[in-house]
């Protein structure tokens, strides 16, 4: 049984969601060394991630993300936080664009 299990609805479909599923895949590898590979299918895809103490997949499917991590008795220790910047990461990658403000140009008069 995983320690950390995070199901996160979207409303994306499978192509948008890839891009933020191959995001997040590499901001772990730059911000917690993690090894990641990607695995693309015809209806999911797969990331697998693992560093010391840690080893896990992201399901990426047109309507969801599914998380689910194993974490080593050191790394345990940390879960909640890691719990936590896992919901911040995904609360960010999920966000929508914030709209830029329109230009306003003053008509010659």
């Amino acid at each position: 049984m995983p320690d950390i299990h995070i199901q996160r609805p979207h409303r994306l479909g499978l192509e948008a969601a890839r891009k933020i599923a191959f995001a997040w895949a590499e901001k772990a590898e730059r911000k917690f060394d993690m090894e990641c590979t990607y695995e693309e299918g015809d209806d999911q895809d797969t990331v697998t991630f693992r560093r010391a103490g840690v080893q896990g997949t992201l399901q990426v499917l047109p309507d969801q993300f599914e998380l689910e991590a194993t974490l080593g008795f050191l790394v345990g220790a940390f879960k909640d936080r890691i719990e936590a910047e896992l919901h911040e990461q995904f609360d960010a990658l999920l966000a929508p664009a914030k709209a830029k403000p329109a230009s306003r140009k003053k008509k010659a008069g």
